[in-house]
């Protein structure tokens, strides 16, 4: 007897890889997040200060939240969203500052991972999961840090966040403007709380141990493992999950190699700066459309920021950047195929 295919059976990963969704307005979302990345930038490259970048970048991220909710419920994410963003960065700056050992910023990474998504997936944010938190978290923990520059992540990262509301929020009103007040949006109401939990454990597992696993065998930039086995358990079942793993390796290999050509040209900071924006741009074009085409644009984004914020190796940079992912995405996918499995074995109800 033949039947609907169970949701995490071994089939279809490649179309899943190699599909390209409709662009579904992408291009709205695009120009408002290079408005909230931009203008920050060139604000700290004026002040002499892109040293801060990195803050000001990830407070952008905020910007992300919401793309497909109303402008009411997208500004309440945003603001949820940045608070959280900013509390991570602080925490994380704080672990630098004391000077703790690696391991066990590691291991408050971890835990933040496993509460964000507990978090995201009841209150239903979108994008749901916990990779930004994993990124800022784990990045400001690796920055040198004294007790004097405790308040930069709160500071250059609050009006990073506040930028991108105003955005958010005078795009809202114009919007309304034009069209008049939509109507109120439907959110579907949360996972259980069992649900969402088993979410949290699943992402606080798969980083910690990416994380100690990238840290054991590399040293440096371990978060990258962090992030990129977040982004390997962020699908929905474990086909999305495997897909998602399989383009974000896929997808990281060439933006390094575009990446390689961007930092061998050694940019002036407004150039670096422009590129950032036209991948951030590039990114949002796609992260609805085909994660792997999303990682082309994201990888020399990201190592762009980390660029201008601490200017170091580019061979470094670039080795660790493909190495950190690998493991990240091998230690994400098999913890997923083993989740997978152990739900498959419990008994129902």
């Amino acid at each position: 007897m033949t039947g609907t295919p169970r949701p995490d059976a071994p089939t279809g990963v490649m179309r899943a890889v190699l599909r390209v969704g409709p662009s579904g307005g992408a291009h709205r979302v695009a120009l408002r997040v290079a408005v909230s990345l931009a203008v920050p930038l060139v604000v700290l490259w004026a002040l002499g200060r892109l040293d801060l970048s990195i803050y000001a970048t990830f407070g952008t991220f905020a910007s992300l939240y919401g793309r497909f909710d109303r402008y009411g419920d997208r500004l309440r994410m945003q603001l949820a969203a940045g608070i959280q963003i900013i509390v991570t960065m602080t925490i994380g700056t704080v672990l630098s500052a004391v000077g703790v050992d690696d391991v066990v910023r590691v291991i408050v990474v971890a835990v933040m991972a496993a509460l964000v998504t507990v978090l995201a997936h009841r209150a239903r944010w979108h994008p749901p999961g916990a990779l930004f938190t994993v990124f800022a978290g784990g990045a400001a923990a690796s920055i040198p840090a004294t007790f004097a520059t405790l308040p930069e992540p709160a500071i250059i990262g609050g009006a990073a966040v506040a930028w991108t509301l105003l955005v958010t929020g005078a795009l809202a009103a114009w919007g309304t403007l034009r069209r008049g007040a939509a109507p109120r949006s439907v959110r579907p109401a949360p996972p259980s709380y069992r649900s969402a939990w088993e979410l949290g454990a699943t992402a606080g597992i798969g980083t910690l141990l990416a994380g100690l696993t990238g840290l054991a065998l590399l040293g440096t930039h371990w978060y990258w493992a962090m992030v990129a086995a977040v982004a390997a358990l962020g699908g929905a079942h474990l086909n999305a999950r495997v897909a998602r793993g399989i383009q974000r390796l896929v997808g990281t290999l060439v933006g390094v190699v575009l990446a390689a050509g961007l930092l061998a040209l050694h940019l002036p900071p407004l150039a670096t700066i422009a590129v950032a924006v036209v991948c951030q741009v590039g990114a949002e074009l796609f992260v609805g459309r085909n994660y792997g085409i999303t990682m082309v644009f994201v990888t020399p984004l990201a190592l762009s920021m980390v660029e201008l914020a601490a200017p170091t190796s580019p061979q470094e940079l670039l080795v660790d950047r493909v190495l950190d992912t690998l493991i990240g995405v091998v230690i994400g996918t098999i913890v997923a195929v083993v989740w997978a499995q152990l739900r498959s074995r419990r008994p129902a109800g």
